[in-house]
């Protein structure tokens, strides 16, 4: 068989492939083109060819090495764009660019023209990205698996300083990047019931039958680690109707009912999150789950079968003896935890393995990182709705539960509180599976994601579980990725550290700490200052061509402090409390305006849950803010508040450049980690920030002068949450009063006092739940330091330069490395 020679990385190999694709594939010509979709294609399959041929290699090279296989399992991958990562990940960057140019194109407009893929609602998702970026810059065979979504997360308009939810369609126009394995179609059963009979051997069998059957069909995605050695796969699966049309409806002139079960069947992995408010989105929602891990172990168990697919004699092994050996599947958060009784179905039904077996098998593969401190975030699913939706695996559940808490009792005789607290079961009016339960029950890992928030998960959220299986649980710090978060998204300061420390810490971000001498050299201050202010005036671009989409106008001083909060929109997260932070000022510039301010610019961005009101009127209150603020004559350009709508992860990789302080602002003891606060810091914006999630080790990394620390600790939120009175504070400081009063007034909206009327309410009447009245002055004063140390810039870059030298600890490759040798025990495979 002819072995076609390898593609070539010059701008002339390039070119020809780019003509070639749009020719011959897109059947275009580049005269009769007028837009950039075209051209974007044929770029996207030109270096798509490249990484393919890197692609087969890796897939080779794992089964000729035998090698131990990692799954990643998330119902979220928040990739973003793929162009760009994947031409600095190839190293095709420059000769790309070239290539373009002399064919009348620039890159940046063809970028441009990619959607980004927000298949996920924030850092569970972003996590999961870096994760597969750094999986496959170090070499270990892993693959990542979820839901091809066809509506990603939604985007968001601001209408009259309101958000308004609108689909995004991210495959109207196809996604070039993914291949479907349309051969490799599962089918994922759904209700039923279970036949329970002796067969003829005396054993109990359990047969799942009557059941409504959907095909799971992947689509591929190639991802490259850094230099192109190898390239892993991130597989997500769409939902496809077993029969695609009833013709006798049809005939019968029922149209709608021809197509109706398809239309059910492939909703499945129609939108991501559905709303839950209603039993049917509960439905659809617990029904995505099961589909995609479903789908999943049975692609995992034909990989496995493919190397160990019969009984092996001489050395007595059956098919299933080394599953648990070669293969390592990570749970990100409890929406995989079905993937344990699916396990356990597959093994004793399909397979039959006994339970003890199974269950060996099952817990030696299986690891949980559990990504929230919040008891109310953690999934419980209906019993009943189990029942309905998945009958056999409830039946599993239940033995599971029975056997795990004669454990229990063995292990704490009498103590009948601790079985109802640790049982897979919750009790009340209506019987709920604790997800997180079972996932630890059956898992042989449990990991936090910083180390206060995995202290929490040990003395407090999984307290009885900790006593009880003290060496399952560790800690693993998030991270990011560099080559995304600096390399990729900042090169003007890539560029200046590669100069000075070389190039070594885009796979070894500890290669950093050569910054360090550098800190106080005016030069080299010089030169950093520059490069952060060509940041500061991209973003101010952006944001003023995004205001006069809503038929605003804002100028942004690039001298000014920019100060960002860019996050999900959460009550715990606290933009609220930047609010107030920001009417203060306000108010001080007002009643004294000849002082000398430093100007500020406050910059938000963030999605509220399309059902979540509080968080959606929080953006009302900042966009209204903004207006008045923005227009005041008194104020100028000392203090500008600017909302950034549809925030995503090309959107991030503008901002994170430019900021000057980040915000992390959480009651301590609520958020797990964090990475924003990682990707702010490794671009070069001091933090201001709670001790609360990876915060406490950022500080530890850059040191406490290189770090803006206010407010309570979560030790002592959890005293003063015993005799919290909200209305302490507001008589006791008058800048705070009047703040809220003038929220609660009407003074941001009109005159009329009843639009914010329900913020103030839920300070003062509603408990204050996260502690913003209480941290408040804490937050003012440190506020006030930032604001003093940023009209120094020799002490303000000093610090800055510092931040990024000592970020090393936060790449994710330093995560995936604690993966794999501490709960995976994989080996990276290096592909010749």
């Amino acid at each position: 068989m002819r072995v076609p020679l390898p593609l070539g990385n010059d701008a002339l190999a390039l070119q020809e492939s780019f003509i070639d694709h749009l020719q011959y594939t897109l059947a275009e010509l580049p005269k009769h083109i007028d837009s950039e979709w075209e051209p974007y294609v044929a770029l996207v399959l030109a270096v798509r060819d490249r990484m393919i041929e890197r692609w087969i290699k890796t897939q080779d090279a794992y089964y000729e090495q035998d090698a131990k296989r990692v799954y990643y399992m998330s119902l979220e991958f928040l990739m973003g764009r793929t162009m760009g990562n994947s031409l600095v990940n190839m190293g095709l960057l420059d000769q790309t660019t070239k290539a373009l140019h002399q064919l009348g194109y620039k890159l940046e407009e063809l970028r441009d023209a990619e959607w980004d893929a927000g298949l996920g609602n924030g850092g569970l998702g972003r996590l999961a990205a870096c994760f597969l970026d750094s999986m496959a810059t170090m070499g270990y065979p892993s693959y990542g698996y979820g839901i091809r979504y066809d509506y990603g997360i939604f985007h968001q308009r601001i209408v009259n300083g309101q958000q308004v939810e609108t689909p995004d369609a991210w495959l109207r126009y196809g996604n070039p990047w993914e291949i479907a394995r349309s051969g490799d179609k599962f089918t994922v059963n759904f209700n039923g019931r279970v036949n329970t009979y002796v067969d003829g051997n005396g054993k109990l069998t359990n047969e799942w039958v009557d059941t409504r059957a959907v095909l799971a069909t992947p689509y591929d995605t190639p991802i490259p680690g850094f230099g192109g050695k190898t390239v892993n796969t991130l597989r997500l699966w769409s939902a496809k109707a077993v029969n695609d049309f009833n013709f006798e409806d049809f005939n019968e002139g029922d149209y709608v009912r021809s197509v109706e079960k398809r239309a059910q069947s492939e909703s499945i992995s129609r939108v991501l999150y559905p709303n839950d408010n209603t039993l049917r989105g509960k439905e659809l929602r617990l029904a995505q789950e099961y589909f995609f891990c479903a789908a999943t172990l049975q692609d995992v168990i034909r990989r496995y079968k493919k190397r160990y697919h019969m009984y092996d004699e001489p050395r007595g092994l059956k098919t299933f003896d080394r599953f648990a050996e070669k293969t390592a599947i990570q749970l990100n958060d409890t929406h995989p935890a079905l993937a344990i009784p699916e396990l356990m179905r597959i093994l004793i039904d399909l397979e039959g393995l006994g339970w003890e077996e199974a269950w060996d098998i099952t817990t030696n593969t299986f690891a949980y990182t559990n990504h929230t401190v919040m008891p109310e975030a953690l999934e419980r699913w209906p019993v009943a709705m189990m029942a309905y939706l998945l009958p056999r695996h409830l039946q599993i559940i239940l033995e599971i539960n029975s056997r795990f808490l004669a454990l229990v009792r063995e292990r704490f005789p009498g103590d009948d509180a601790r079985l109802s607290r640790m049982s897979i079961i919750e009790e009340g009016s209506e019987q709920r599976v604790r997800m997180a339960t079972l996932a630890m029950v059956g898992s042989h890992s449990v990991n936090g994601v910083a180390a206060l928030h995995t202290d929490i998960l040990k003395a407090e959220l999984f307290r009885d579980f900790y006593e009880m299986w003290p060496d399952k649980f560790s800690n693993k710090t998030n991270g990011v990725t560099q080559r995304r978060w600096l390399l990729k998204c900042n090169p003007g300061l890539a560029n200046l550290i590669s100069g000075v420390a070389g190039r070594g810490w885009i796979t070894d971000l500890f290669e950093l700490r050569k910054l360090e001498p550098l800190a106080e050299d005016p030069a080299f201050q010089e030169k950093w200052r520059a490069v952060k202010r060509v940041n500061k005036l991209l973003l101010a671009r952006l944001i003023q061509s995004k205001y006069r989409k809503q038929g605003k106008q804002i100028t942004l001083n690039p001298d000014s402090l920019f100060d960002c909060q860019v996050k999900r929109m959460h009550e715990y997260k606290r933009q609220l409390l930047n609010v107030l932070h920001v009417i203060t000022l306000y108010n001080q510039i007002k009643d004294n305006p000849n002082a000398d301010h430093t100007p500020r610019t406050v910059i938000f961005g963030g999605k509220a849950a399309p059902g979540y009101y509080t968080a959606k009127l929080i953006i009302r209150l900042i966009n209204a803010v903004g207006d008045v603020v923005n227009n005041d004559p008194v104020v100028g350009d000392r203090l500008k508040v600017a909302f950034m709508p549809d925030y995503r992860v090309s959107l991030a990789e503008v901002i994170f450049p430019a900021s000057d302080l980040s915000e992390q602002i959480s009651t301590a003891g609520t958020e797990a980690s964090g990475t924003g606060n990682m990707k702010f810091a490794l671009n070069g914006a001091l933090t201001i920030g709670t001790m609360d999630g990876a915060n406490i080790e950022i500080r530890e990394e850059v040191g406490d002068d290189n770090i803006f620390i206010f407010g309570l600790t979560a030790e002592q939120v959890n005293e003063v949450k015993q005799h919290y009175n909200p209305w302490d504070y507001y008589n006791s400081n008058g800048q705070l009063k009047r703040v809220l009063d003038m929220i609660g007034s009407g003074y941001f909206s009109g005159g009329d006092a009843t639009v914010f009327a329900p913020i103030v309410d839920s300070l003062l009447y509603g408990g204050d739940r996260y502690l913003l009245l209480a941290d408040y002055a804490s937050y003012i004063e440190c506020q006030q330091r930032v604001s003093q140390m940023y009209r120094d810039p020799h002490e303000w870059t000093k610090r800055s330069i510092l931040n990024v030298a000592r970020m090393g600890k936060f790449s994710s490759d330093r995560v995936i490395k604690q993966y794999a040798e501490e709960i995976w025990n994989a080996v990276p495979v290096d592909v010749r």
